[in-house]
């Protein structure tokens, strides 16, 4: 348990309410499995480090800086002292020794971020520090520090490079091709990263609830007595589960330009892991320290995310996944199973009929090729 002092590494002058502290944390503790294993692997990536620093005279780190430096109001102990003690508080509770420094840039969108390639920094906005009471700011401050501890902001930095130039680059067929490829994958990869970093807010903030409401209001705005968290979540419940095999190919096609996962999704993982084991054996000290991370087993970290993904396509409701899942178990009349799960799309929607018109209705054919199938086995 920190004291009220906390004058330890630098971190004086924080709020004192009492909160757990994690000494040594690894980051480790709170990724997500994908997040994880792509981490491992790329810090046992020998030269890994080197080859990013060489890159770094070619991103547009030090001219960020000197943007936010210039143009925004840096966050000190004289200018937005309240966030200054939040942020302190952050590095203190997931025991971060370098405090990164955070800026405050004028934008009515709210938002925030952790970019840098050999030092971080973290920008939110005034639209976010305006929508936020302070509980759901700390969620959010915890989050951009959890990006920090994780080392995110070296990637999220190169993403941000690599949009920008396939925007640039645009013209040429191929070239843009083999960068967006490139973006792709590392959206894919960043928007796991929001989830580990939404696990490290809810450390660092310790009420559940707070975050919950923190991602209700970035979705409605600032509106909270029209707004209900359950309600927010059965919203992700019903996204998940509801539609056809249409609306999950519309699903993955909405969310492959996005860097961040929807709003109802990130409530709902971070609520299902808040209830989890796992919370609850770092809430209660037992957790994996830094000193342990030169250690851990690229296999054991991708076999992690294996059992993972693996975990959550069996227990998902979406009817990509499930037919993902019979496939995978040898299950019969595939084909009549996809017609049925894209709602008769060939013939307009209707499920009588084929798409030539010819007047049989399906769940009839169905029968009757399971009937002739087992005819043939026996």
């Amino acid at each position: 348990m920190p004291d009220d002092s906390h004058e330890q590494n630098g971190h004086e002058n924080v709020p004192s309410r009492q909160r757990r502290r994690f000494e040594g944390i690894s980051s480790r503790a709170y990724e997500h499995p994908a997040d994880r294993s792509a981490l491992v692997a790329l810090r046992k990536l020998s030269g890994f480090d080197t080859v990013f620093k060489a890159l770094s005279g070619l991103l547009p780190e030090r001219s960020l800086r000197l943007l936010f430096l210039s143009d925004s109001v840096r966050v000190s102990d004289q200018q937005f002292a309240h966030l200054n003690d939040m942020l302190r508080d952050a590095c203190y509770i997931l025991d971060l020794e370098k405090v990164p420094p955070m800026y405050v840039n004028q934008d009515p969108q709210p938002n925030a971020m952790c970019i840098g390639l050999d030092e971080p920094i973290i920008v939110v906005t005034t639209g976010l520090v305006e929508l936020l009471d302070e509980e759901e700011m700390r969620a959010v401050i915890g989050h951009e520090v959890g990006h920090a501890l994780s080392g995110h902001s070296v990637y999220r930095t190169i993403l941000l490079f690599l949009t920008s130039l396939a925007l640039k680059v645009a013209w040429i067929p191929l070239g843009n091709l083999a960068i967006m490829a490139i973006v792709t994958a590392l959206r894919e990869w960043f928007r796991k990263s929001e989830l580990s970093a939404d696990r490290a807010g809810l450390l660092v903030g310790q009420d559940v609830q707070a975050s919950m409401r923190g991602l209700m209001k970035i979705a409605g705005g600032n509106h909270l007595h029209e707004m209900n968290v359950d309600a927010f979540l059965a919203q992700a419940e019903e996204y998940e589960a509801g539609g056809d095999l249409r609306d999950s190919v519309l699903k993955i096609l909405n969310v492959l330009p996005r860097s961040h996962p929807f709003t109802t999704v990130r409530a709902a993982e971070l609520k299902k892991w808040a209830e989890s084991r796992d919370f609850q054996r770092i809430m209660d000290g037992h957790y994996p320290r830094r000193g342990e991370d030169k250690d851990t087993s690229v296999t054991d970290s991708f076999r992690e995310s294996a059992s993972h993904y693996t975990s959550s396509v069996k227990s998902s409701k979406d009817p990509l996944m499930k037919l993902v899942t019979d496939i995978a178990g040898g299950a019969g009349d595939l084909g009549g199973r996809v017609r049925r799960g894209f709602g008769g799309f060939a013939s307009g929607g209707s499920n009588t009929g084929s798409a030539s018109g010819g007047g049989t209705d399906t769940a009839q054919e169905d029968r009757r090729r399971d009937e002739d199938r087992r005819r043939d086995e026996e």
